[in-house]
Protein backbone atom coordinates (compact mmCIF):
# COMPACT_ATOMS: atom_id res chain seq x y z
CA UNK A 1 0.00 0.00 0.00
CA UNK A 2 1.41 3.43 -0.93
CA UNK A 3 2.17 5.84 1.88
CA UNK A 4 -0.64 8.47 1.94
CA UNK A 5 2.02 11.18 2.07
CA UNK A 6 2.88 10.26 -1.53
CA UNK A 7 -0.62 11.04 -2.83
CA UNK A 8 -2.14 13.49 -0.31
CA UNK A 9 0.03 16.59 -0.15
CA UNK A 10 -0.10 20.10 1.33
CA UNK A 11 0.42 22.74 -1.35
CA UNK A 12 0.24 26.50 -1.55
CA UNK A 13 -3.38 26.18 -2.63
CA UNK A 14 -4.37 23.62 0.02
CA UNK A 15 -4.41 19.88 0.69
CA UNK A 16 -4.23 18.16 -2.70
CA UNK A 17 -5.31 14.59 -3.45
CA UNK A 18 -3.25 13.62 -6.48
CA UNK A 19 -4.97 10.39 -7.66
CA UNK A 20 -8.37 12.09 -7.38
CA UNK A 21 -7.17 15.44 -8.75
CA UNK A 22 -9.01 17.56 -6.17
CA UNK A 23 -8.28 19.89 -3.27
CA UNK A 24 -9.87 19.78 0.17
CA UNK A 25 -10.92 23.27 1.36
CA UNK A 26 -8.57 25.06 -1.08
CA UNK A 27 -7.31 28.49 -0.05
CA UNK A 28 -7.67 29.76 -3.63
CA UNK A 29 -10.07 28.84 -6.45
CA UNK A 30 -9.39 25.33 -7.72
CA UNK A 31 -10.63 23.23 -10.66
CA UNK A 32 -12.16 20.68 -8.25
CA UNK A 33 -12.80 21.17 -4.52
CA UNK A 34 -14.23 19.06 -1.72
CA UNK A 35 -15.52 21.43 0.98
CA UNK A 36 -15.85 20.36 4.61
CA UNK A 37 -18.15 23.19 5.77
CA UNK A 38 -19.30 26.72 5.07
CA UNK A 39 -16.98 28.89 7.18
CA UNK A 40 -15.02 31.39 5.10
CA UNK A 41 -11.60 29.90 5.85
CA UNK A 42 -12.73 26.54 4.43
CA UNK A 43 -15.32 27.41 1.78
CA UNK A 44 -14.22 30.00 -0.75
CA UNK A 45 -15.83 31.36 -3.88
CA UNK A 46 -15.21 30.53 -7.53
CA UNK A 47 -14.07 26.91 -7.44
CA UNK A 48 -14.91 25.34 -10.80
CA UNK A 49 -16.42 22.14 -9.33
CA UNK A 50 -17.55 21.73 -5.70
CA UNK A 51 -18.46 18.57 -3.80
CA UNK A 52 -20.06 19.12 -0.37
CA UNK A 53 -23.16 18.33 1.64
CA UNK A 54 -26.40 19.91 0.45
CA UNK A 55 -26.45 22.08 3.58
CA UNK A 56 -22.95 23.41 2.94
CA UNK A 57 -23.89 24.17 -0.65
CA UNK A 58 -26.95 26.10 0.57
CA UNK A 59 -24.71 28.09 2.92
CA UNK A 60 -22.22 28.80 0.13
CA UNK A 61 -25.02 29.97 -2.16
CA UNK A 62 -26.26 32.31 0.56
CA UNK A 63 -22.78 33.72 1.13
CA UNK A 64 -21.42 33.84 -2.42
CA UNK A 65 -24.44 33.91 -4.74
CA UNK A 66 -23.44 33.14 -8.33
CA UNK A 67 -19.79 32.83 -7.28
CA UNK A 68 -20.44 29.78 -5.04
CA UNK A 69 -18.95 27.57 -7.76
CA UNK A 70 -19.31 26.63 -11.38
CA UNK A 71 -20.74 23.19 -10.64
CA UNK A 72 -22.14 22.34 -7.18
CA UNK A 73 -22.55 18.63 -6.46
CA UNK A 74 -24.32 17.68 -3.19
CA UNK A 75 -23.30 14.46 -1.50
CA UNK A 76 -25.36 12.97 1.33
CA UNK A 77 -23.67 11.72 4.48
CA UNK A 78 -22.53 8.12 4.09
CA UNK A 79 -22.72 7.94 0.29
CA UNK A 80 -19.60 7.02 -1.70
CA UNK A 81 -18.52 8.72 -4.91
CA UNK A 82 -15.49 8.04 -7.12
CA UNK A 83 -13.20 10.96 -7.94
CA UNK A 84 -10.49 9.66 -10.22
CA UNK A 85 -8.88 6.68 -8.50
CA UNK A 86 -10.16 7.66 -5.03
CA UNK A 87 -13.40 6.76 -3.26
CA UNK A 88 -14.80 9.69 -1.27
CA UNK A 89 -17.42 9.75 1.48
CA UNK A 90 -18.66 12.56 3.75
CA UNK A 91 -19.64 11.88 7.37
CA UNK A 92 -20.83 14.30 10.08
CA UNK A 93 -18.23 16.44 11.85
CA UNK A 94 -20.58 18.05 14.40
CA UNK A 95 -19.08 21.50 13.84
CA UNK A 96 -21.92 23.45 12.16
CA UNK A 97 -24.87 22.56 9.96
CA UNK A 98 -23.62 20.61 6.95
CA UNK A 99 -20.10 20.12 8.30
CA UNK A 100 -18.38 16.94 7.21
CA UNK A 101 -15.30 14.84 7.62
CA UNK A 102 -13.85 13.67 4.31
CA UNK A 103 -13.13 9.94 4.10
CA UNK A 104 -10.72 8.91 1.33
CA UNK A 105 -9.95 5.35 0.22
CA UNK A 106 -7.14 4.65 -2.21
CA UNK A 107 -5.35 1.36 -2.90
CA UNK A 108 -6.34 -0.18 0.43
CA UNK A 109 -5.54 2.85 2.58
CA UNK A 110 -8.12 4.99 4.38
CA UNK A 111 -7.49 8.62 5.31
CA UNK A 112 -9.96 10.81 7.20
CA UNK A 113 -9.72 14.61 7.08
CA UNK A 114 -11.69 15.92 10.03
CA UNK A 115 -12.16 19.53 8.97
CA UNK A 116 -13.28 21.49 12.02
CA UNK A 117 -15.18 19.36 14.53
CA UNK A 118 -16.62 19.16 18.01
CA UNK A 119 -17.70 16.16 20.06
CA UNK A 120 -20.53 17.45 22.24
CA UNK A 121 -24.20 17.43 21.17
CA UNK A 122 -25.50 20.37 19.16
CA UNK A 123 -29.25 20.79 18.49
CA UNK A 124 -28.50 22.36 15.08
CA UNK A 125 -26.41 19.66 13.39
CA UNK A 126 -25.72 15.90 13.39
CA UNK A 127 -23.04 14.73 15.86
CA UNK A 128 -19.46 13.80 14.96
CA UNK A 129 -19.14 10.20 13.79
CA UNK A 130 -15.69 8.71 14.42
CA UNK A 131 -14.28 6.75 11.48
CA UNK A 132 -11.65 4.07 11.74
CA UNK A 133 -8.73 4.89 9.47
CA UNK A 134 -5.02 4.54 8.79
CA UNK A 135 -4.31 8.29 8.85
CA UNK A 136 -6.37 10.88 10.72
CA UNK A 137 -5.93 14.54 9.76
CA UNK A 138 -7.13 16.56 12.74
CA UNK A 139 -7.51 20.22 13.59
CA UNK A 140 -5.98 21.50 16.84
CA UNK A 141 -7.66 24.86 17.43
CA UNK A 142 -7.90 24.20 21.16
CA UNK A 143 -5.02 21.75 21.33
CA UNK A 144 -3.68 22.78 24.75
CA UNK A 145 -4.57 21.25 28.15
CA UNK A 146 -5.83 24.64 29.40
CA UNK A 147 -8.80 24.35 27.04
CA UNK A 148 -11.41 22.20 28.74
CA UNK A 149 -14.86 23.48 27.82
CA UNK A 150 -17.56 23.47 30.52
CA UNK A 151 -21.01 21.96 29.85
CA UNK A 152 -23.22 24.04 27.56
CA UNK A 153 -26.01 23.98 30.16
CA UNK A 154 -23.70 25.67 32.67
CA UNK A 155 -22.82 28.55 30.33
CA UNK A 156 -26.40 29.12 29.13
CA UNK A 157 -27.45 28.97 32.78
CA UNK A 158 -24.97 31.75 33.60
CA UNK A 159 -26.46 33.92 30.84
CA UNK A 160 -30.04 33.35 32.00
CA UNK A 161 -29.04 33.99 35.62
CA UNK A 162 -27.47 37.31 34.64
CA UNK A 163 -30.67 38.29 32.83
CA UNK A 164 -32.67 37.59 35.99
CA UNK A 165 -30.12 39.46 38.10
CA UNK A 166 -30.17 42.57 35.89
CA UNK A 167 -33.71 42.72 34.46
CA UNK A 168 -33.39 46.40 33.56
CA UNK A 169 -30.32 45.89 31.33
CA UNK A 170 -30.18 44.37 27.87
CA UNK A 171 -27.75 41.52 27.30
CA UNK A 172 -25.85 41.48 24.01
CA UNK A 173 -23.95 38.29 23.14
CA UNK A 174 -21.19 38.28 20.54
CA UNK A 175 -21.59 35.28 18.23
CA UNK A 176 -20.30 34.36 14.79
CA UNK A 177 -22.91 34.37 12.04
CA UNK A 178 -22.57 30.74 10.97
CA UNK A 179 -22.95 28.05 13.60
CA UNK A 180 -22.42 29.84 16.90
CA UNK A 181 -25.43 32.14 16.49
CA UNK A 182 -27.82 29.31 15.70
CA UNK A 183 -26.38 27.00 18.34
CA UNK A 184 -26.77 29.61 21.09
CA UNK A 185 -30.36 30.21 19.98
CA UNK A 186 -31.14 26.48 20.01
CA UNK A 187 -29.53 26.04 23.44
CA UNK A 188 -31.52 28.96 24.83
CA UNK A 189 -34.73 27.31 23.62
CA UNK A 190 -33.64 23.95 25.02
CA UNK A 191 -33.10 25.45 28.47
CA UNK A 192 -36.37 27.31 28.64
CA UNK A 193 -35.91 30.78 27.12
CA UNK A 194 -38.99 31.25 24.92
CA UNK A 195 -38.95 35.05 24.52
CA UNK A 196 -38.11 36.68 21.18
CA UNK A 197 -34.37 37.18 20.61
CA UNK A 198 -33.23 40.30 18.79
CA UNK A 199 -30.71 39.85 15.96
CA UNK A 200 -28.16 42.21 14.48
CA UNK A 201 -28.79 42.50 10.74
CA UNK A 202 -25.57 40.65 9.87
CA UNK A 203 -26.93 37.48 11.52
CA UNK A 204 -30.35 37.33 9.91
CA UNK A 205 -29.49 35.78 6.53
CA UNK A 206 -27.76 32.73 7.97
CA UNK A 207 -30.55 32.16 10.50
CA UNK A 208 -32.97 32.17 7.57
CA UNK A 209 -30.84 29.51 5.83
CA UNK A 210 -30.93 27.31 8.94
CA UNK A 211 -34.69 27.67 9.26
CA UNK A 212 -35.20 26.84 5.57
CA UNK A 213 -33.17 23.68 6.21
CA UNK A 214 -35.46 22.68 9.09
CA UNK A 215 -33.69 24.05 12.18
CA UNK A 216 -36.21 25.77 14.47
CA UNK A 217 -34.66 28.79 16.19
CA UNK A 218 -37.76 30.16 17.91
CA UNK A 219 -39.10 33.73 17.66
CA UNK A 220 -36.58 36.24 16.28
CA UNK A 221 -36.83 40.00 15.81
CA UNK A 222 -34.53 42.52 14.09
CA UNK A 223 -32.53 44.67 16.50
CA UNK A 224 -32.01 47.34 13.85
CA UNK A 225 -34.79 49.88 14.11
CA UNK A 226 -36.02 48.66 17.51
CA UNK A 227 -36.64 51.43 20.03
CA UNK A 228 -34.06 51.72 22.78
CA UNK A 229 -36.74 51.34 25.45
CA UNK A 230 -38.00 48.12 23.85
CA UNK A 231 -34.55 46.52 24.21
CA UNK A 232 -34.31 46.95 28.00
CA UNK A 233 -34.27 43.53 29.62
CA UNK A 234 -33.98 41.82 26.24
CA UNK A 235 -31.44 39.49 24.70
CA UNK A 236 -29.58 40.56 21.56
CA UNK A 237 -27.18 38.52 19.43
CA UNK A 238 -24.60 40.40 17.35
CA UNK A 239 -21.30 39.73 15.56
CA UNK A 240 -18.26 40.21 17.82
CA UNK A 241 -17.19 43.25 15.80
CA UNK A 242 -20.50 45.01 16.44
CA UNK A 243 -20.36 44.92 20.23
CA UNK A 244 -17.34 47.23 20.26
CA UNK A 245 -18.46 49.79 17.67
CA UNK A 246 -21.02 52.59 17.45
CA UNK A 247 -23.88 50.13 16.93
CA UNK A 248 -23.74 48.94 20.54
CA UNK A 249 -23.79 52.44 22.02
CA UNK A 250 -27.49 52.79 21.32
CA UNK A 251 -28.31 49.82 23.56
CA UNK A 252 -29.75 50.41 27.06
CA UNK A 253 -26.94 49.75 29.60
CA UNK A 254 -25.85 46.51 27.91
CA UNK A 255 -24.21 43.56 29.62
CA UNK A 256 -21.57 42.59 27.05
CA UNK A 257 -21.15 38.83 26.66
CA UNK A 258 -19.21 36.70 24.19
CA UNK A 259 -19.75 33.03 23.30
CA UNK A 260 -16.42 31.49 22.30
CA UNK A 261 -13.94 28.86 23.39
CA UNK A 262 -11.39 31.67 23.61
CA UNK A 263 -13.31 33.08 26.58
CA UNK A 264 -11.45 30.51 28.66
CA UNK A 265 -8.56 32.99 28.47
CA UNK A 266 -9.51 35.87 30.78
CA UNK A 267 -7.13 38.31 29.13
CA UNK A 268 -8.96 37.89 25.82
CA UNK A 269 -12.26 38.67 27.53
CA UNK A 270 -10.81 41.79 29.15
CA UNK A 271 -9.26 42.97 25.89
CA UNK A 272 -12.67 42.79 24.21
CA UNK A 273 -14.45 44.51 27.10
CA UNK A 274 -16.50 41.40 27.81
CA UNK A 275 -18.35 41.47 31.13
CA UNK A 276 -19.86 37.99 30.82
CA UNK A 277 -17.55 35.51 29.05
CA UNK A 278 -19.37 32.35 27.92
CA UNK A 279 -17.15 29.38 27.07
CA UNK A 280 -19.23 27.87 24.27
CA UNK A 281 -17.12 26.45 21.46
CA UNK A 282 -17.79 24.78 18.12
CA UNK A 283 -14.41 23.01 18.30
CA UNK A 284 -13.25 20.00 20.29
CA UNK A 285 -11.41 20.81 23.51
CA UNK A 286 -8.19 19.16 24.68
CA UNK A 287 -9.84 16.09 26.24
CA UNK A 288 -12.08 15.61 23.21
CA UNK A 289 -9.17 15.93 20.77
CA UNK A 290 -7.04 13.37 22.60
CA UNK A 291 -9.95 10.97 23.06
CA UNK A 292 -10.71 11.18 19.34
CA UNK A 293 -7.12 10.21 18.48
CA UNK A 294 -7.61 6.99 20.41
CA UNK A 295 -11.12 6.36 19.11
CA UNK A 296 -10.37 6.45 15.38
CA UNK A 297 -7.55 3.92 15.73
CA UNK A 298 -5.25 5.56 13.20
CA UNK A 299 -1.59 4.63 13.34
CA UNK A 300 -0.62 8.05 12.02
CA UNK A 301 -1.92 11.51 12.93
CA UNK A 302 -1.47 14.66 10.84
CA UNK A 303 -2.20 17.86 12.76
CA UNK A 304 -3.36 21.05 11.06
CA UNK A 305 -4.12 24.59 12.24
CA UNK A 306 -3.95 25.32 15.96
CA UNK A 307 -1.68 24.23 18.80
CA UNK A 308 0.03 21.58 16.70
CA UNK A 309 3.10 20.89 18.85
CA UNK A 310 1.19 20.02 22.01
CA UNK A 311 -1.16 17.63 20.25
CA UNK A 312 1.70 15.99 18.37
CA UNK A 313 3.49 15.45 21.68
CA UNK A 314 0.35 13.95 23.22
CA UNK A 315 -0.15 11.67 20.22
CA UNK A 316 3.39 10.36 20.59
CA UNK A 317 2.73 9.66 24.27
CA UNK A 318 -0.28 7.63 23.13
CA UNK A 319 2.06 5.58 20.92
CA UNK A 320 1.02 7.21 17.66
CA UNK A 321 3.15 8.56 14.85
CA UNK A 322 2.30 12.24 14.41
CA UNK A 323 3.45 15.24 12.41
CA UNK A 324 2.39 18.79 11.62
CA UNK A 325 0.64 19.40 8.32
CA UNK A 326 1.15 23.05 7.53
CA UNK A 327 -1.73 24.34 5.43
CA UNK A 328 -2.12 28.05 4.84
CA UNK A 329 -5.37 29.97 5.03
CA UNK A 330 -7.12 28.66 8.14
CA UNK A 331 -8.14 30.99 10.99
CA UNK A 332 -8.53 30.20 14.68
CA UNK A 333 -10.35 33.35 15.77
CA UNK A 334 -13.70 32.91 14.02
CA UNK A 335 -14.81 29.88 15.98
Amino acid sequence: MPNPATWLKPTGKGLYCEPGDFYIDPARPAPRAVITHGHGDHARANNRQVLATAETIAIMRSRFGDEAGGSLQPLAYGEWVALGDVRVKLVPAGHVLGSAQVVLEHQGTRVVISGDYKRRPDPTCPPFEPQSCDVFVTEATFGLPVFRHPPDAQEIGRLLHSMRLFPERCHVVGVYALGKCQRVLALLRRYGYAEPVFLHGALQAMCEVYERLGVDLGPLLPATGARRADLAGRLILAPPSAISDLWSRRLPDPVIAMASGWMRIRQRARQRGVELPLVISDHADWDELTATLSEVGAGEIWVTHGAEEALIRQASLQGLKARALSIAGFEDEAE
